[in-house]
């Protein structure tokens, strides 16, 4: 249970989504019964049978910024850069000027000192390097934020293999995406649509916001033997008053707390008291959540199918069990759902839908 081995698991290359599905919410949806481990197949629209009309769906609303820079070294070497802790190099700058950690590709790495240019209005300088990070330093003409709308691209995982295209800019985005500073999505987010929403509300579900931005560390597998040496990534968080006091009066009342998303479950857990009230704060989130871990706050989770070795696949099978998860993903291997990021969903609770709901034939 603790060792990296036993989150490894053969995935076809071909069950990589490289792009989302035609309409968000024709994603397929697997739902699996942590309780029994039963297994069945359906689309995504289906939520609004699978959800009461006394759930409390928590979803998780930063917004992905365009992070990903192509520029150019003094001696005009292309470089590309992606900016991976921007909500607190956006809160501490200065002016025009301030500090980010970022990955850099080049054919030779910049050193301190290295002017990188980006066009007219952004250039930077390499400040320093220090775990696998550069520090560069923005000099940038104009509102920053306008700048990376012009020049960024949409930060897309490194196993999707093609080149970013406008699309991304809606489509590697939640609908609800509403405050900035993520450099990867809130995936299982994806397949909600404006007007699924509204059908969920109009039933009676109530849907309360959390902000997470989430870091590119959540691509980042784990290298140890065993996992409980691991120190997982931060990624700064904020849950409003409001919206604090909505989950309690829910949770207060009986009423299930469903989780869109790792990042939603981390937030809420992370926030969560030993009775899982929620309290009003901001701050840095590194919860580390791992079979053996007790859940507080969070009832069912909607999520997509994750990366071996990876923390989210781990908090995956600390709430449905591991060995329960890990059949569950080879049912759906076997039926072909398509994986990660762009990929189809899969919602875990403790209800069974399998007799309940017409299974799709794929």
């Amino acid at each position: 249970m603790f060792s990296i081995a036993d989150y490894e698991y053969e995935l076809p290359e071909s069950l990589i989504a490289q792009r989302p599905a035609e309409k968000r919410e024709q994603s397929r949806l697997l739902h699996l019964n942590r309780l029994t481990g039963a297994v069945s197949h359906h689309r995504f629209a289906d939520i609004t049978q699978m959800l009461a009309p006394s759930d409390l769906l928590v979803v998780n609303d930063t917004q992905v910024i365009p992070a990903r820079l192509y520029g150019k070294k003094a001696t005009g070497g292309k470089i590309e850069l992606l900016i991976i802790n921007y909500p607190e190099a956006a809160a501490a700058r200065e002016g025009g000027r301030f500090d980010c950690e970022c990955l850099i590709r080049a054919s030779k790495a910049p050193k301190p000192g290295t002017r990188l240019d980006f066009g007219p209005a952004l250039s930077a300088v390499v400040k320093g390097f220090s775990n696998s990070r550069f520090v560069v330093e923005f000099h940038a003409e104009t509102a920053f934020e306008k700048i990376l709308e012009s020049l960024g691209e949409m930060p897309l995982p490194p196993y999707i293999r093609r080149p970013g295209t406008p699309d991304d800019r809606i489509r590697y985005q939640t609908v609800y995406a509403a405050r900035k500073g993520a450099v990867a999505a809130p995936t299982a987010g994806f397949h909600f649509t404006a007007p699924l929403l509204e059908a969920l509300r109009e039933k009676g579900v109530e849907i309360a916001t959390v902000t997470l931005h989430v870091s590119y560390g959540t691509f980042m597998p784990v290298r140890v033997n065993d996992i409980r040496d691991h120190e997982i990534h931060s990624e700064t968080f904020s849950i409003s008053g409001a919206e604090a006091e909505r989950i309690n009066r829910a949770r207060a009342r009986g009423r299930r707390i469903v989780a869109v998303g790792t990042t939603s479950v981390r937030t809420l857990e992370y926030a969560a008291d030993e009775t899982g009230r929620i309290s009003s704060r901001s701050g840095s989130c590194d919860l580390f959540i791992y079979p053996g871990y007790r859940f507080k706050a969070v009832d069912a989770i909607i999520t997509n199918f994750h990366l071996p070795r990876s923390t989210l696949l781990m908090l995956v099978s600390a709430f449905a069990g591991k060995n329960t998860l890990f059949a569950a993903y080879r049912e759906a291997i076997r039926n072909r759902y398509r994986f990660y990021s762009y990929g189809d969903a899969m919602m875990i609770d403790d209800n069974n839908f399998e007799s309940t709901l017409p299974a799709h034939a794929f």
